[in-house]
């Protein structure tokens, strides 16, 4: 593979970050009648829910640089996706609404930070 063809699959994958984005930012809307119901949430408690990733996001983002700019664009995405996989995982499997938050705001912050990490990688390549 050549070098432009490798800049371009790695700036594609970089990419991602920003779908991410979106797709965090809807993926709840599905389920969320589902997940007041089964922990049987108050409307507070609900609005909290479907809002802890956001609040992630914005601490994900104006965090993401300092990390970035002390181990590297590709360690720190590598990081994210880490950050990705597990949050999913915890967040799809958990019984309790405490840990559902908790990962959700986690997952929040990586999507945060693959937002302005994301742009600053491909950039660099």
């Amino acid at each position: 593979m050549t070098n432009s063809n490798t800049a371009f699959r790695n700036a594609i994958v970089a990419a991602l970050g920003g779908f991410l984005f979106g797709f965090d930012t809807a993926v709840i809307s599905g389920v969320e009648k589902t997940i007041q119901f089964v922990w049987n949430l108050s409307d507070t408690a609900h609005g909290f829910t479907v809002a802890s990733a956001l609040i992630g996001t914005v601490l994900g983002s104006l965090l993401a640089g300092w990390p970035a700019e002390k181990y590297g664009r590709k360690k720190v995405l590598q990081a994210i996706g880490a950050i990705y996989l597990v949050t999913s995982l915890v967040t799809a499997l958990t019984p309790s609404w405490e840990l559902f938050v908790l990962f959700r705001f986690i997952g929040g912050i990586g999507v945060g930070a693959s937002s302005v990490v994301g742009p600053m990688y491909i950039s660099e390549i």
